[in-house]
């Protein structure tokens, strides 16, 4: 099954570790993406370069910057196949911004509707 592991850090949060620090957590991050079990991902920009779109009354409205104000900042994402959520769990203990006070939400991937 398919699962996104969605990796949401705290701000400022890479910026307070030392330059060894910060290289160390960047090769944790590159050695995830090399498991046989992540198929995709991506870091993302900072949250100030999101634009956010909404429909309302048939009108689309643009915003600048991302949808809600939190905590936490969405910073990129992993592709994973796993077995079952235990093994996606797993993974994303591994990933740096869980033990750096952010989170990583586990979502199943709807898989796509078969070719009729």
């Amino acid at each position: 099954m398919q699962y996104a592991l969605l990796i949401y850090r705290q701000p400022g949060a890479a910026e307070a570790l030392s330059d060894q620090e910060r290289e160390a957590s960047h090769r944790e991050y590159l050695e995830l993406r090399k498991r046989p079990e992540v198929t995709g991902g991506a870091a993302l920009q900072p949250a100030e370069t999101a634009t956010t779109v909404r429909v309302q009354d048939g009108r689309t409205l643009v915003t600048d910057g991302p949808f809600a104000d939190t905590k936490e900042i969405l910073a990129g994402f992993y592709l994973v196949e796993a077995a079952d959520l235990d093994a996606a769990t797993e993974l994303a203990a591994r990933i740096p911004a869980a033990r750096m006070g952010g989170s990583i939400e586990i979502r199943p991937v709807v898989p796509p509707d078969p070719a009729p």
